[in-house]
């Protein structure tokens, strides 16, 4: 298929630039194959069982963006991609010239860093000072929104663009379908007798970079680090067995979980993946999948065709763009009902 094949019109006024006034207060289309059901999230609770099993992603988004300046002044923006190590990340670096290894920054006039080596397009850079990088990036960075939404992070996004039930710190963007639950949903969810378990999958900035081939098949899909509990694997093999249904919040549970599974069944640990997901995938272990709206021509619309079916993607976002649901990471939500023959 080619790059074409996943572009679709977006009016720029309704990609969101603000969460909803509350937590939850979202829209929520229900896709199943061609059949299209407009609904509010607030009844997302209707659209479960008991017996399923909702696995979402309790990654932690870092304020991963620093600003400072090289020892000839030159300024310097760092975008943290990964963290390695307590003193040590690779980052994105925008510098009029790039820093060179042996180079020292200064970042929020405090932190000085080392430039200790390039990684492909990444920098390795060592924080000097005792402090744990965490730390640092706590007290001295800014939470990174996406490149659409386009204005200064205030003191909101700290709370909104983050998952209430957030625990491993590690991402630089939010697994965003995440972000309409509340404790008061959650609760609800475990008294209908659903499981909710977890997973943990750090989203990188590389969720934001453009497909730059027509071919999509020549894509190289860029890395992120996961972790499936053994207590999920168990609640997902339990469900199963009694006829359960598998919920993946969010396109990063769904990646974690299939990435898991590509050796015949879901084995817990710690893994990286550069999965790609495109039309004629085979899914093993996720039956339905609630997610946000995504960018066109990204490979996050290739996984969502993969998943529902493309004409069923084309004519859902056709038909969310007419009713005017609101596009990205603070918009709406859909919940995809797997195409039937998707299935391995």
């Amino acid at each position: 298929m080619q790059l074409s094949d996943f572009d679709y019109h977006l009016p720029e006024h309704l990609i969101a630039q603000h969460p909803p006034a509350e937590r939850g207060a979202s829209r929520l289309l229900l896709v199943d194959g061609p059949r299209l059901e407009d609904s509010v999230f607030a009844s997302f609770a209707e659209q479960v069982s008991a017996g399923d099993v909702l696995v979402f992603n309790d990654t932690r988004v870092i304020k991963a963006r620093l600003f400072g300046e090289k020892a000839s002044g030159g300024k310097v923006e760092a975008l943290v991609e990964r963290v390695l190590d307590e003193h040590t990340v690779l980052a994105h670096v925008r510098a009029s010239k790039s820093p060179k290894p042996g180079g020292r920054i200064v970042f929020a006039e405090r932190w000085e860093a080392e430039m200790v080596e390039r990684v492909g397009e990444l920098f390795k850079l060592r924080f000097l000072a005792a402090d744990n990088v965490f730390d640092i990036l706590d007290a001295s960075g800014k939470l990174p929104l996406p490149p659409y939404i386009e204005r200064d992070t205030d003191a909101d996004d700290d709370a909104r663009y983050q998952t209430v039930y957030a625990r491993e710190q590690g991402a630089v963007a939010a697994p965003t379908a995440g972000l309409h639950f509340t404790d008061a949903m959650l609760a609800e969810l475990e008294a209908r007798g659903v499981t909710l378990a977890y997973v943990t999958l750090h989203v990188g900035a590389g969720t934001f970079q453009p497909v730059r081939v027509d071919n999509i098949a020549e894509h190289k899909m860029h890395s992120e680090i996961y972790e499936i509990p053994a207590a999920t694997v168990e609640a997902i093999a339990s469900a199963k067995a009694q006829g359960g249904r598998v919920t993946a919040v969010g396109t990063t549970s769904m990646r974690a979980l299939e990435s898991a599974a590509r050796g015949g069944s879901l084995a817990a640990g710690r893994g990286e993946t550069d999965i790609f997901i495109t039309p004629g995938f085979r899914f093993q272990v996720v039956d339905r999948l609630l997610t946000n709206f995504h960018l066109p021509k990204s490979t996050l619309m290739m996984l969502v065709s993969a998943f529902a079916g493309y004409e069923h993607i084309r004519a859902a976002y056709a038909h969310a763009v007419e009713r005017e649901y609101r596009f990205f990471s603070y918009g709406d939500a859909m919940l995809l009902e797997r195409e039937k023959d998707t299935q391995a």
